[in-house]
């Protein structure tokens, strides 16, 4: 396949990654959930006081929701908040960029990969239908639209850990290229909190497989690199140091936070054991082998085939009734596997992905709620790797299939039944995000609060004051009124509605007051507009509107007194 031919198929298929990214990127999922609307209120906060929501100038780390999450998706959406408006799609284009560019630099990491000197011409065109092939299954991964189409943090970071194994390969050629695989590595720490354990894990390992390169470059060509990344690194470093609330989502996910639920019964187990005089049930029911067990079995959970092709994890997190992966990659990973432990690529090739891939999903593997598409994201791209070579060993086995019936190619048969397969599985999970996720999942979307804005806008002048419920599933309701009335930050800081205490206290800016209804008491209020759920507002108040979510279930009430 020449060059020229091969770029132009690149080139579509990045056409078809940017459409599935950006085609109605503000309207499916049907509204942002509080994080995106908390990291687009930040943005426009920081782009136009320099200050984030609770004050705090150029903050490395948002405290945000209390979760503490690293801030560089914030300053990333600055442009497009400042350019489009601050607003749904303006929020999510960065990490819809970012998935959408993830599709070219896999394609190169073939290349840096599986290319070695000496290849003829047919090792060349190899190499590009394999690159060719992982790109694609990127393009259209369901696991990669999901998280590109939303403001996740995490898919700006594995776009940051592919740049990270791109310029290394290709800087231990070019050494000035070290520098920029360096720089995404000391970026991706502020991007998100799983990065701060993976990307440290991946570039050691590029380190240690690679490192008869590296150590043969003169000593100049990596003092450089390496002062760039401890730079980088510095301000995160001394805000983990100086501020004991960065690292509270860490611990609020951490299963040693959970010692009650974890330890319980082993520690009833292990005193009867010592009673008993039991050696051996001490041993295993001692605490750190009953962490241990639970590290592994978090850790194999993300390699459960019917959470990754079947079940998915929570509905944000995938689309109905879809996994993460398409049914019809499953053969061609495996096919995809077994070729490249028994190819004749370099053997350093051959660890290098296999350790990349064994290590996604280590971050996950020590928090609660496992398996965790969000914090194993890292997988990406290791499986269109594999699907890729996977999908070439095959076809080309297929086709050249002497075997007939009856005339008929047999290799060929199945070639047309895999591909018509492969055709209604793409189109069914086309229909069920873009159909219809809205439909099902429009509450885990927190969706009507723009509805509720909207008429706030049209009623919200006849009253004196407005309270909106911040009782579950109307939880963090206050972001979401500074987010679509994009209320002023500056006002916002000087009112103290921030305040100084956890974010779940009560809040209150202009005319808004966020605390739970009690309608028995507040219905004596005068002048005053309510926003709750459907059990706070009675059928019997006098109702102006109610928000139904898509599935025609009733989601917000408004009324007044």
């Amino acid at each position: 396949m020449k060059n020229k031919i091969t770029y132009i198929l690149l080139l579509v298929i990045v056409m078809v990654a940017a459409f599935l990214r950006l085609w109605q990127l503000g309207n499916v999922p049907p509204s942002p959930d509080w994080d995106e609307a908390a990291l687009g209120y930040d943005a426009y906060s920081i782009a136009t006081t320099g200050r984030d929501e609770f004050g705090k100038f150029l903050p490395p780390v948002l405290r945000s929701f209390d979760d503490y999450k690293p801030a560089l998706y914030a300053y990333l959406a600055i442009p497009t908040v400042m350019t489009l408006g601050l607003n749904t799609a303006a929020v999510r284009l960065p990490s819809a960029i970012a998935g959408t560019l993830s599709v070219i630099v896999l394609f190169f990491i073939i290349q840096e990969l599986f290319s070695k000197k000496g290849d003829d011409q047919k090792d060349r065109e190899r190499v590009n239908l394999i690159g060719l092939a992982a790109s694609l299954l990127l393009a259209i991964s369901p696991w990669s639209i999901q998280f590109s189409r939303v403001a996740f943090e995490s898919n700006v970071g594995v776009f940051f850990n592919m740049l990270v194994v791109l310029f290394f390969l290709k800087g231990l050629k070019k050494n000035w290229l070290l520098y920029l695989s360096v720089l995404f590595a000391g970026l991706n720490i502020y991007v998100y909190q799983s990065e701060k354990v993976y990307t440290p894990l991946l570039f050691l390992l590029l380190v240690v497989i690679y490192f008869k390169d590296l150590i043969s470059l003169p000593k100049i060509k990596l003092i450089g690199p390496i002062i760039l990344g401890l730079i980088v690194v510095a301000p995160m470093v001394f805000n983990i140091l100086t501020d004991s609330g960065s690292l509270l989502r860490v611990r609020g996910t951490s299963i040693f936070t959970y010692q009650t639920e974890i330890l319980g019964d082993s520690a009833q187990k292990f005193e009867r054991d010592e009673n008993n005089h039991d050696l051996i049930g001490k041993a295993l029911d001692n605490r750190r082998v009953v962490y241990a067990k639970t590290i592994v079995d978090g850790y194999l959970s993300h390699f459960n085939p019917n959470w990754l092709f079947v079940t998915g994890d929570i509905s944000r997190h995938h689309a109905p009734n879809m996994g993460l992966l398409y049914l019809f990659e499953l053969p061609i990973i495996l096919i995809g596997i077994y070729t490249l432990l028994f190819s004749k690529l370099d053997k350093r090739t051959k660890i290098f992905i296999f350790l990349w891939y064994l290590i996604a999903a280590i971050p996950a593997s020590i928090t609660t709620g496992v398996p965790h598409a969000v914090r194993t994201l890292n997988f990406i791209p290791l499986y269109q790797i594999f699907g890729a070579l996977g999908l070439v060993t095959a076809f080309m086995w297929l086709i050249n299939i002497p075997e007939s019936i009856f005339g008929i190619r047999i290799g060929r048969v199945l070639i047309l039944i895999y591909v018509l397969f492969a055709m209604f599985n793409i189109a069914y999970y086309l229909n069920q995000y873009f159909v219809q996720l809205n439909y099902y999942d429009s509450a885990d979307w927190q969706y009507g609060y723009k509805q509720a804005v909207d008429e706030v806008n049209t009623v919200g002048n006849r009253y004196d004051k407005i309270v909106v419920s911040d009782k579950q599933p109307l939880d963090k309701s206050y972001m979401f009124f500074l987010f679509y009335t994009k209320y002023p930050p500056i006002e916002y800081q000087k009112s103290g509605g921030a305040g100084s205490g956890s974010f779940d206290s009560h809040h209150s800016f202009g005319r808004f007051q966020f605390r739970p209804i009690n309608w028995d008491t507040d219905s004596k209020m005068q002048n005053t507009l309510f926003i709750g759920t459907p059990d706070e507002i009675p059928n019997g108040a006098a109702v102006i509107k109610t928000i139904y979510d898509l599935n025609g279930d009733p989601a917000i009430k408004i009324a007044g007194t």
